[in-house]
């Protein structure tokens, strides 16, 4: 025992220290559960934010995903309209092509009908003069039988 060689007044006041000692020690793991716990909830807490903030970044994630996947509608409803303007444009351009083929063939007929016309009057012409010339010779030979 390396203690016994000490006097008794030391002993009493390493006695007397012990309960304050063991006391500090008690305030001082109290102390260090203290901040145990405190650590225990603030790591409980930072687990939660992170979790949430997975949570958070996932749901991103997800709409992120769905407006890729309208944008892509969206893309492929341009294509196809595109497409159906090229469609239309390509029939208006037809219909152009046979509107004026129409116009020529209106202008033709047109054409053809004054020139029947024509042909026409120049007949009627003939024919009026070969009336004149008939009733003259009826005339001349009603003269020429009284």
């Amino acid at each position: 025992m390396p203690n016994d060689h000490r006097p008794p007044d030391q002993h009493r006041q390493q006695a007397e220290g012990v309960p304050e000692k063991a006391e500090d020690s008690r305030r001082d793991a109290e102390r260090d559960r203290g901040f145990t716990e405190r650590h225990r909830v603030s790591a409980e807490s930072e687990r939660n934010a992170a979790e949430q903030f997975r949570r958070l970044a996932e749901e991103a994630r997800e709409i992120r995903d769905r407006h890729r996947e309208a944008l892509e509608i969206v893309r492929q409803e341009r294509e196809h309209l595109r497409e159906a303007g090229e469609i239309a444009r390509a029939a208006g351009e037809e219909a152009r092509a046979a509107a004026e083929a129409a116009r020529h063939a209106a202008i033709d007929a047109v054409n053809q009908t004054a020139e029947t016309l024509q042909a026409t009057l120049e007949q009627m012409k003939v024919v009026e003069e070969m009336r004149r010339t008939l009733r003259d010779i009826r005339d001349m030979n009603r003269l020429d039988s009284n």
